[in-house]
């Protein structure tokens, strides 16, 4: 399937994302993410930190729905192009958020246009907090999520 682009909206904010025109990619665009995919991740790991505590420029109240996970699918996916559904393709965003892979930026990172502190700096410091452990599980969250849908 090849995917030219196109739009994927929550209550918190609009993304629009695209791909390489000369690439295939596979239909997972189409169903990723549901709005609840970030709760399914929190249901199974009830511990992990939603850092969710920024403020919405278009409301100015707290984006309680804009969390780590859901910044962290929206990067993996729409950022990065990267399926949802394999343990390697997470890892290997869990290692960009450590400084061990690809570099980061600010200004394409999920909430710099609709929070008015872009979170990535905490976002990077919740991740670098997690034990081995706790990222294998998050990462195997995330997979067995996007697996089911």
């Amino acid at each position: 399937m090849l995917i030219l682009g196109g739009f994927w909206s929550s209550s918190e904010h609009q993304q629009f994302f695209h791909t390489n025109l000369l690439s295939t990619s596979p239909a997972y665009a189409q169903r990723v993410p549901s709005t609840d995919v970030w709760q399914q991740v929190y249901k199974q790991l009830p511990d992990l930190p939603k850092e969710n505590q920024y403020i919405s420029k278009q409301t100015g109240k707290v984006a309680e729905s804009n969390t780590l996970v859901s910044r962290m699918i929206s990067y993996h996916v729409y950022v990065k192009g990267r399926t949802p559904n394999y343990r390697l393709d997470w890892k290997l965003t869990l290692a960009d958020y450590l400084d061990a892979n690809e570099v980061m930026y600010e200004s394409s990172y999920p909430g710099n246009d609709t929070l008015r502190k872009n979170p990535l700096a905490g976002d990077r410091a919740a991740i670098r907090r997690l034990t081995r452990q706790q990222r294998n599980s998050l990462v195997q969250a995330l997979v067995n999520t996007f697996s089911q849908n």
